[in-house]
């Protein structure tokens, strides 16, 4: 398992009048420093120690996003109601269910 792999994303914390370094895959770490640079190589050894730390104890580590395949496929479950209005708008719009939820999601990016 490469940490290098994993999703980092630098921001800034109002709270605390820093950036922030944060790991997607490990949502409960996170590194404070004054600088963008320091935060992103401080969450990455954090991260790197973690992820060390986790195989000498024989956990399991989480696979990195980047490295899953993903299906393109997932089941959503939305209240009845919800299902009959994107039907209807499906159907007006001359075009299937499956590519409305498929726009609408995509046009939420």
């Amino acid at each position: 398992m490469n940490a290098d792999h994993y999703t980092y994303r630098v921001t800034w914390s109002p709270e605390d009048g820093e950036h922030v370094g944060l790991c997607a895959e490990f949502p409960s770490l996170s590194w404070l420093a004054t600088t963008p640079e320091a935060a992103l190589a401080g969450i990455r050894k954090t991260v790197a120690g973690v992820v060390a730390d986790m195989k000498r104890n024989r956990e399991e580590v989480p696979v990195p996003l980047a490295d899953k395949v993903y299906s393109g496929q997932f089941k959503v479950r939305i209240p009845p109601q919800v299902h009959r209005a994107l039907a209807l708008q499906a159907a007006e719009e001359g075009i299937s269910l499956n590519r409305l939820a498929s726009a609408l999601l995509s046009a939420s990016n």
